[in-house]
């Protein structure tokens, strides 16, 4: 850790360089430490700094970036170029760049605290990494997925038939990366498996997808018995910037919008929400608008607050102080009747 190179507080990221009191307060110089932090770790992995905006370009709309690629551009994710005038994925059409495995019930994922089908011993579910990602977490657990190109792509016809060929699938789970890159080909795979057997769709993302492929997912796990799980990460608008690399605001209207159209008629609930607590930035000022955002929505939406291990370019950063998590768990409860903390192992509390 360092000290912030504008005010000189303490406990600051060395990778951002500014601490969270000068991005929430909206100072330019703060933010553009953050982007300048983004675009040297981006071009590592030959990714552009930001969602490229190229007149003339191609649109791109599968998720909220809409990058508009010009010829031999690529898009933020990395999962699409201009060639030739035509916009060109990574995978050809009804395929994807993702990575299954069976992963036996009773499972750790960020929703097993209350839903019933992680208590389901003896079946299994298949989780899917897809590679790739609209977002750039300074903590990402999961930085692989940026390094796809070596990766054969799978099929529809394949995924399907890997998962319908077993009796013992409770259910589907969707993560990365994050799967809003990849969704056209996630609502294809989840769609084709319900016409053959009854099985559980659920998702794990930033939430910053198309407002239309959102709705159609979430009507899935709807159906299904699913859930969808967003990854609210900071409420204020620098500080998400700064921390993930990209506006999130997309995913406060998404969330709203499932929990307006679906929330109050699923059973168990099909929606959810989850906060890395990362240390010295995501506090109880940003849980408590967080919890205050969900609770207007409907105080009984669960929600997780996640003990933060350090990682990727925050790894100089310590596990969340057990001070912190009290303030943001206190935070939460004054809006919200269901809160959980996750990745308490961390703390030694278990």
């Amino acid at each position: 850790m360092t000290n912030c190179i504008l005010c000189g507080k303490a406990n600051v990221s060395a990778a951002l360089q500014v601490c969270v009191d000068c991005l929430r307060s909206g100072r330019e110089e703060a933010l553009e430490l953050a982007r300048a932090a983004h675009a040297r770790i981006r071009t590592q992995y030959r990714l552009p700094a930001e969602p490229p905006r190229s007149e003339g370009g191609i649109r791109c709309t599968v998720c909220a970036n809409e990058c508009v690629i010009a010829e031999g551009e690529r898009g933020y994710c990395g999962l699409r170029t201009n060639v030739d005038g035509k916009l060109r994925s990574a995978a050809p059409y009804d395929h994807a760049i993702l990575y299954s495995y069976i992963d036996p019930l009773p499972t750790n994922c960020c929703a097993a605290w209350f839903c019933p089908g992680s208590s389901q011993y003896g079946k299994v579910n298949v989780a899917v990494f897809f590679y790739g990602c609209n977002f750039n977490c300074l903590f990402c657990q999961n930085a692989s997925h940026k390094e796809f190109q070596m990766i054969k792509p799978v099929s529809v016809k394949t995924f399907v038939a890997s998962v319908t060929q077993r009796d013992d699938v409770n259910c589907i789970c969707y993560f990365g990366g994050s799967p809003e890159p990849q969704l056209p080909f996630a609502l294809r795979a989840s769609e084709a498996v319900l016409a053959k057997m009854k099985v559980r769709i659920c998702w794990e993302w930033n939430g910053c997808g198309n407002k239309t492929l959102v709705k159609r997912a979430a009507e899935l796990s709807l159906q299904s018995g699913g859930i969808v799980k967003f990854d609210l990460k900071a409420f204020n608008p620098q500080l998400g910037e700064a921390l993930s690399g990209v506006y999130n605001q997309r995913a406060y209207e998404n969330f709203e919008m499932i929990a307006r159209q679906y929330f109050a008629h699923s059973e168990p609930p099909v929606l959810t929400a989850t906060t890395l607590l990362v240390p010295f930035y995501v506090d109880e000022e940003e849980v408590e608008q967080i919890a205050t955002f969900i609770a207007d929505l409907s105080p009984e939406i669960p929600y997780s607050l996640l003990v933060f291990h350090p990682d990727f370019y925050m790894r100089d950063l310590p596990i969340t102080p057990r001070e912190q998590v009290k303030r943001c768990y206190e935070a939460a409860k004054k809006y919200l009747n269901n809160v959980n903390i996750g990745n308490q192992q961390l703390l030694g509390v278990l």
